[in-house]
């Protein structure tokens, strides 16, 4: 799996706000239920998990363009089973594709992704201008 980052401007801007998902994605899928999602803020950063369990990390493609990250897998199974006078082959497919819209507060250049045990994990961090500021005293003049 790699993270793709994209910058190529095909629509004016008041398209893109139109037609953005919104941060907790837009959804297209094939074939079965979509992937479960959970969001966290943290201090310095968004994690992102969809459940995906039965997958490889290589079934994955995401992309990040103009604040929109793209997630989508396909899957092919095929199971076969021979007992005496049968032959029977299933065959699988599963696919889906989310997108979301990322805040500005997040730096796409340092995104990071694991999937591990069934969850596709991103860890979004924020802009060091986005972290909170430490709290100072500030001593009063004449």
């Amino acid at each position: 799996m790699s993270i793709i980052r994209r910058s190529n401007l095909v629509f004016p801007s008041l398209m893109d706000e139109i037609f953005k998902p919104d941060w907790f994605g837009g959804m297209e899928n094939s074939g079965g239920t979509l992937p479960a999602v959970n969001i966290k803020e943290n201090e310095k950063d968004y994690e992102l998990e969809l459940a995906v369990p039965g997958m490889k990390k290589d079934d994955f493609n995401v992309e990040v363009d103009n604040n929109i990250m793209t997630i989508s897998a396909e899957a092919e199974t095929e199971s076969k089973v021979e007992e005496e006078n049968y032959t029977r082959r299933e065959f699988s497919r599963t696919s889906f594709k989310r997108s979301f819209t990322l805040p500005e507060t997040i730096d796409e250049d340092k995104i990071d992704a694991s999937y591990v045990d069934g969850i596709l994990k991103f860890t979004l961090p924020k802009k060091d201008e986005a972290l909170p500021k430490p709290k100072r005293m500030i001593s009063i003049g004449k």
